[in-house]
């Protein structure tokens, strides 16, 4: 019979009036692995940060081996036994990896300064256990990403914790680098350790976890096996949007003509995480393409490359230009716009004030025109003109940036996660206007999106992106029929 290592009791965080964790509850065993999903916001991490000490619960019980552990500081819980892999690499770069190592075997104590005898011979050994045996003597800055993972690895388990938190353990990294690090975490799993998994979907984990626990918006929403989980209603709810259904129009786009945008063979980096891989698409004049994909999947990643705010590697084209040696401004007034994910407004202008710099390029007679159709279109900004920007709803501010992108005349537009955080009530709205500027408009659409339901009505065809990669491409209807199911 497993060992009861660590357990989770109504826990609560509150961050004043918001409540970003509520009533969680959960057990962990050695020798198992427990997932914890959920979209971005949905309070993984703030558990983390909970069960770590990192952040004092408001209110619930943590327990590590009988031990109520709530409200201790970090490094009392560390020394109890529980250990953390973060996500973010923050290495000290005047030290080699074997370092590293030994300053996380080190002693705790004003009282004991020194190192034991052995612990060089330890280092060694936990190095070569997660793969760093090569690398011992480099520095944090000459290695690859994935190798500074597995220092993150090394760090966390030196102490031999009973209970390891693991925080998006495959972010950034490529597809044979997920298998190598995967087989890291079972060899924990296998030596009896109690580990949680947190990452955006189940299916990132799936074939590793035991049991999954999805969350949203703080609270917990469904429990049980990977395979249960993403059967559960309200999980695709959750990540889908609802039931999914096909849109896309016949005749749009057709022919040999060259795309209006071409994306080849493009990478970005951030650093040394991979945030895209290789990513190719094209889109044609008139085309409305929707880009499907999970948080972190890459999408504003490609959108900014295309837009010139991130260095790439690969060729980007629009109109036939080359897009590399244009500036992000130059590549805006050549048509290509973005509205991106988190709207950029200029909080204590109006309404009207953030539209006119939107269309400030233009003379005054066409910026008037452009303003009063996009008050049409969208009237309760007609209603709000004259309103601080920062005083609007989250949707009334949504439909004003992309209001705002519109105001430039874009031939191409880009949309962001249009929909993150909007009640159904605006998704409607929000929707109506779209197929209203698809049908009426000469406008090309490219569409990030999250909520599959929302983005598969208007497109004409479908990405889906995935750790950074481009891994489906099709209809709407053929996504229905045979991504849709594999989707989360």
């Amino acid at each position: 019979m497993r060992t009861e290592r660590l357990a989770v009791a109504g826990l609560t965080k509150r961050f004043g009036g918001l409540v970003a964790v509520k009533d969680i509850a959960f057990a962990l065993h050695d020798g198992e692995i427990l997932g914890l999903i959920g979209p971005n916001g949905s309070g993984k991490s703030t558990v983390i940060k909970l069960i770590m000490g990192i952040e004092r619960p408001t209110a619930g019980s943590i327990t590590l081996d009988g031990t109520e552990i709530a409200g201790w500081p970090a490094h009392r819980i560390s020394r109890a036994g529980i250990g953390i892999v973060f996500q973010h690499s923050r290495p000290l770069h005047r030290q080699t990896v074997l370092e590293h190592v030994k300053l996380a075997l080190l002693p705790d104590s004003l009282l004991r300064l020194a190192a034991d005898p052995h612990v060089d011979a330890r280092a060694r050994a936990i190095a070569e256990r997660v793969g760093l045996e090569r690398v011992l003597d480099r520095y944090p800055g000459t290695l690859p990403f994935a190798d500074l993972r597995r220092l993150e690895l090394a760090k966390a388990i030196a102490r031999d914790p009973s209970v390891v938190l693991v925080d998006e353990p495959f972010a950034g990294l490529t597809a044979s680098e997920i298998a190598e690090f995967a087989g890291l975490i079972r060899s924990l799993r296998d030596a009896g350790r109690a580990l949680l998994l947190v990452d955006h979907n189940v299916k990132s984990v799936a074939a590793l976890v035991d049991r999954v626990l999805a969350m949203y918006l703080g609270e917990r929403i469904a429990e049980g096996s990977a395979e249960e989980v993403m059967r559960d209603e309200t999980v695709r709810r959750v990540y889908l949007g609802g039931a999914i259904e096909a849109g896309g129009r016949t005749g749009v786009a057709e022919g040999t003509a060259a795309p209006l945008l071409e994306v080849d063979g493009v990478s970005v980096l951030y650093g040394k995480a991979q945030a895209l891989d290789r990513v190719s698409i094209a889109i044609r004049e008139r085309e409305f393409v929707s880009i499907v994909g999970l948080n972190g999947a890459g999408k504003t990643s490609l959108f900014n490359a295309i837009s010139g705010f991130v260095a790439y590697s690969g060729s980007i084209r629009f109109g036939g230009r080359n897009l590399a040696t244009q500036s992000a401004a130059a590549i805006a007034r050549s048509g290509l716009v973005q509205c991106p994910e988190t709207r950029e407004l200029f909080g204590d202008l109006s309404v009207r004030e953030n539209l006119e710099l939107g269309g400030s390029h233009l003379g005054a007679t066409e910026r008037a025109e452009q303003l009063a159709w996009l008050l049409d279109l969208f009237p309760i900004l007609s209603e709000r003109a004259q309103q601080a920007a920062r005083t609007l709803s989250g949707g009334e501010q949504q439909m004003l940036a992309i209001a705002r992108a519109l105001m430039m005349r874009p031939r191409l537009l880009i949309l962001d996660e249009p929909t993150l955080g909007l009640a159904p009530v605006i998704l409607s709205q929000l929707s109506k206007a779209l197929a209203r500027l698809r049908e009426t408009t000469e406008i090309t659409f490219l569409l990030g999106e999250q909520n599959v339901t929302f983005a598969l009505p208007h497109a004409d065809r479908v990405y889906v992106l995935e750790h950074a990669r481009i891994i489906w491409e099709g209809e709407p209807k053929r996504f229905a029929e045979e991504a849709g199911a594999a989707y989360l």
